[in-house]
């Protein structure tokens, strides 16, 4: 399929199976809801990457929320300084430097990192991110195959995160469940389970596309950063500050990285205002369901220790001799 004339109709010439009652189509390999595809078309056809691009890349549910706010808020911590040294922006009651008005509190993460085949090219027309300032902040879930050859060629960064599989889906489970009335109660979890491990899932398979960013990692690291969603769990300040040296805006100071880390806590932004009551105009989802629980080892609350250690096994076997490990 070329990336110029993507049509609806050719939507009939792909393999088409359903996750969450949802149509996905499978295209080069991956699998794609039918707007996501057209959008990655567009994307791929009119996209030059410049080579202080900044590009954020994940599956699903693997801690892209977070991953937009740090990267946001460092790109933005000069600023932040600046009015932490002086400026009377918002303070709250509490009197605390910290507690300056900064642009999280009045929009969701995904209004400032905007995600490619989701937002920015599914708009009609699509906004001419030529004229954008630099450095440009995007983000994808395209597998890295999907991505424009300009992004593979210049010398743009990415960043990738991931997560281990049994969170990832239990985590994906919750939030499409959100999409459901109460009448038709949650997607039974057993039927989202088989999905997942055939691939088919938004932008599946899952280890296929983590395996993709982890090789492109290993033969250039200093293009690409691999995080896991544990690790900024176990050790937040040594990763934060990894993400921070490698986006070229390395902290001053501790204080520095403690204030993107408080910023873009989960506990934080799930309590602004705008995430516990605000909607996302793209997908008609409330910010909300994007700030859960944020928990290494939520799958135990749903997941049965059959269909544990089936995922354990598969997992090993996608993952054998690849050098990555995924917590199971």
């Amino acid at each position: 399929m070329d990336s110029s004339d993507f049509t609806e109709s050719m939507l009939d010439q792909l393999p088409m199976e359903k996750f969450w009652d949802i149509p996905l189509y499978q295209w080069d390999g991956f699998w794609y809801r039918s707007y996501h595809l057209q959008a990655t078309m567009a994307f791929r056809s009119q996209y030059i990457a410049r080579d202080d691009d900044i590009i954020l890349a994940s599956p699903m549910k693997t801690g892209t929320t977070w991953l937009k706010a740090l990267c946001f808020s460092i790109l933005q911590k000069d600023g932040n300084a600046a009015r932490l040294n002086g400026e009377t922006v918002g303070k709250t009651e509490e009197d605390d430097p910290r507690h300056i008005r900064d642009p999280l509190v009045d929009n969701h993460p995904a209004v400032y990192v905007q995600t490619l085949e989701v937002q920015v090219f599914t708009a009609k027309p699509p906004p001419d991110v030529s004229a954008m300032e630099s450095p440009r902040l995007f983000h994808t879930h395209l597998p890295y195959t999907a991505l424009p050859d300009s992004i593979k060629t210049s010398n743009c960064k990415l960043v990738y995160i991931t997560r281990n599989p049994k969170d990832t889906l239990v985590s994906m489970w919750h939030f499409f469940n959100k999409l459901r009335t109460p009448e038709q109660g949650p997607y039974p979890f057993e039927q989202a389970f088989e999905s997942f491990i055939n691939g088919v899932s938004h932008f599946g398979p899952f280890f296929d596309h983590v395996l993709q960013y982890w090789n492109q990692s290993l033969k250039s690291p200093n293009k690409i950063l691999f995080l896991k969603y544990e690790d900024l769990k176990k050790d937040p300040k040594g990763e934060v500050k990894k993400l921070a040296s490698f986006l070229g805006k390395p902290f001053n100071n501790e204080k520095e990285v403690e204030d993107v880390i408080w910023r873009c806590s989960l506990e934080r932004l799930k309590n602004l205002e705008v995430n516990k009551n605000g909607i996302d105009p793209w997908i008609g989802m409330q910010n909300s369901a994007f700030f859960r629980s944020g928990i290494v080892g939520d799958w135990k609350n749903i997941m049965s220790k059959e269909l544990s250690e089936r995922l354990d096994q598969i997992t090993r076997q996608k993952l054998k001799d690849s050098g990555l490990h995924l917590e199971i």
